[in-house]
């Protein structure tokens, strides 16, 4: 199982994490199947994470750009992925992203 992390290249320090291809055993423990669908087509989306989201992609790719950072994280079908919380980047949409989804709950940890 390979899993990679690209720091946003600001202060803030935030980074994606995707795992490849994870086992159906790791999908059934969380759930996937239960989580809300969400897809769009190809294009440039500018979005910002209010929450953590973990997401499962079904069919899609996609490059993400963290604002401000030139560099970009690459995922698309069959990746598991963590988006941390406070993240604003670009979707650049090159295969229409069809996905499982779930933001973390709030927590006064």
């Amino acid at each position: 199982m390979a899993t990679t992390s690209t720091p946003d290249s600001s202060s803030s320090g935030l980074s994606i994490t995707v795992e490849n291809n994870p086992s159906d055993s790791r999908l059934s423990e969380l759930g996937i199947k239960s989580w809300p669908k969400w897809g769009c087509p190809p294009g440039k989306y500018l979005l910002k994470f209010d929450a953590e989201e973990t997401c499962y992609l079904l069919k899609g790719k996609v490059k993400v750009y963290p604002k401000g950072s030139s560099e970009f994280v690459e995922f698309g079908a069959g990746d598991l992925v963590t988006i941390p919380q406070g993240l604003s980047c670009t979707w650049d949409v090159s295969v229409a992203i069809d996905k499982h989804y779930k933001f973390a709950a709030s927590s006064a940890s």
